[in-house]
């Protein structure tokens, strides 16, 4: 401080320029400054002597950096609070109506200047634009920042209509990118929406209620409570289908789609998959993916994906599986690519494919964890981990699923939990552990009674008897039961693709008892339904049975 009392006019200079920032440009100084050129050069000049700011450049193009951040710091608190505020205000100014480049491309300058002034109704427009632009190009905790800051300021100023829509505007956009940091399971994105929801109540604008709806759609979606979800679902699809609007429309029948896929109605969620990719256009949705922190057409591809692939259709399910990774790609929208690469390794899974699913799987984990979107990176783990023991790696995948699981509750999410059990149940029995798997399928089963969520349910009761007659032949009775309940449960959803896999483990244990006929007639019109997907390893296993109990008989 003692150096820049001694320099007088320079002092003046260096604390404009430190209320600036660390960096400042001769333009920009000269704009706000009341200096000519000659005499502000003169001034910049003796800074740089006294070594109190580098230069780079020379006038007009230099640009000014403080040696150190404390030197700046000591300039900018030695003014008073009023000059301090006059000085933010011009700068403010200038940059709004000078430097339009940077207006739009750092809103988050010109929020601050206007905030230091005390000019809150200019600041929260500019921290709005500035969360926008952050999550355009995936800087979700940044976006965060700059949104929560904009709310806190726009709680100072007068209660308004304009007022209550910036601050839905701004929840949704608080509500996309918490969802990509922590995941829409956690407290944070619940209450978020939950506030726009009430605001809402004093506005009647149905494209607004519509996102939030959405929003706490996601958030009972994936605490399991399907129910809620659906009614939520329902509402949406019905304010779409009121605004005729494509854009809604594929969001809604994305939203219900979802519920009914895992309420184990797999038949009625594939017309709402459908309807999505059908209404679906690139152009015209990409704004709605930063609205809704996800791009719905990608979304709906994987999913029907996965239905087909369950309905008995793994060729058109493999077709549409790579269709839905392709256009994630060409959306370039990292969360959304995440979800796709993510769903992708699931399809895989459900295909026994272990090799696909670990490519997939190491794909998502190297994007998400990239990008930090924990929910994904968890879910991503758990997927190597079952493709690494299915390949003979079975420890290091229980390891790798075990590490999923501890992040995975971190998000909030409950609705894959039993899925993932099952997936590490799995892998226990590739390592001829048959007791630890049974107790995985406990606490499994123990999670979708809390829940009620049960779409897994052919895959874990199948399972369930595998490892019992892995366990001892003595549990051939319990484990026929357990295929039983596979194969009802497969054909309640109409999961054609499970119902095969369950009653080709029934085949196999009737033709190990001796009743190759029985097993016979139980297997062939289910292997007789499938029109395509023979390369697969349930349609290959099944044929191998048959061909089997065939040639017994012959």
């Amino acid at each position: 401080m003692a150096r820049l009392d001694r320099l007088m006019t320079g002092k003046v200079i260096a604390q404009l320029g430190a209320t600036i920032g660390r960096q400042f440009s001769y333009e920009l100084l000269h704009k706000v400054s009341k200096l000519d050129g000659p005499s502000l050069q003169r001034e910049l000049g003796r800074l740089v002597e006294a070594e109190l700011v580098y230069q780079r450049g020379l006038p007009p193009q230099a640009t000014y950096t403080f040696k150190h951040a404390l030197i700046q710091d000591a300039a900018y608190e030695a003014l008073l609070k009023s000059t301090r505020q006059q000085y933010h205000q011009r700068i403010a100014h200038v940059l709004e109506s000078q430097f339009p480049e940077t207006t739009e491309g750092q809103p988050e300058l010109l929020a601050h200047h206007y905030t230091e002034a005390g000019l809150n109704a200019q600041a929260v427009g500019y921290w709005q634009k500035a969360g926008q632009k952050a999550s355009e190009r995936s800087a979700h905790v940044e976006a965060i920042s700059h949104l929560r800051t904009g709310l806190a300021l726009l709680q100072t100023l007068p209660e308004t209509p304009d007022r209550v829509q910036r601050e839905v505007d701004m929840l949704i956009a608080l509500g996309a990118a918490l969802r990509a940091t922590k995941g829409a399971g956690a407290p944070e994105f619940g209450e978020t929406y939950t506030r726009a929801r009430q605001l809402c109540r004093h506005l009647e604008d149905s494209q607004r209620l519509f996102s939030v709806l959405r929003g706490l759609w996601h958030y009972y979606y994936i605490h399991a409570d399907l129910r809620t979800a659906y009614e939520l679902g329902e509402q949406l699809l019905a304010l779409a289908q009121q605004a005729q609007a494509p854009v809604m429309l594929v969001a809604a029948h994305r939203a219900l789609g979802a519920t009914l896929y895992y309420l184990a109605g797999v038949a009625e969620a594939h017309p709402h998959f459908a309807q999505g990719i059908a209404l679906y256009d690139l152009q015209q949705h990409r704004a709605s993916t930063f609205l809704y922190g996800e791009d719905a057409g990608v979304v709906c591809h994987n999913f029907a994906a996965l239905a087909l692939w369950l309905l008995g259709y793994p060729a058109q399910g493999r077709a549409l599986l790579d269709a839905a990774v392709t256009l994630a790609q060409q959306v370039a929208h990292p969360f959304s690519l995440g979800f796709a690469l993510s769903n992708a390794a699931v399809c895989h899974q459900f295909r026994r494919e272990g090799r696909a699913a670990q490519e997939y799987a190491e794909a998502a984990i190297s994007l998400t964890t990239e990008q930090g979107f924990l929910y994904w990176s968890a879910f991503s783990s758990i997927l190597r981990g079952w493709a690494l023991a299915q390949q003979g790696q079975a420890q290091e995948g229980i390891t790798q699923i075990h590490y999923g699981l501890t992040i995975y509750p971190v998000t909030g999410a409950d609705l894959f939990q039993p899925y993932f059990l099952t997936l590490l149940a799995e892998a226990h029995g590739t390592m001829e552990q048959p007791e630890t798997g049974l107790t995985v399928l406990t606490e499994a089963l123990a999670l979708e009674d809390k829940t009620g969520v049960r779409w897994y349910d052919p895959e874990l009761y199948r399972l369930k008897g595998a490892l019992l007659l892995q366990q001892s032949l003595d549990n051939s009775t319990e484990a026929e039961v357990c295929f039983h309940q596979a194969i009802a449960i497969a054909q309640s959803q109409q999961a054609k693709s499970w119902e095969l896999r369950a009653t080709t483990s029934l085949a196999r244990l009737w033709q190990s008892q001796g009743k190759r006929q029985e097993a016979h007639d139980l297997l062939a019109p289910v292997y007789g339904w499938f029109t395509e997907g023979f390369d697969t390893a349930d349609l290959q296993d099944a044929k191998a049975v048959l061909d089997e109990l065939s040639e017994s008989q012959g």
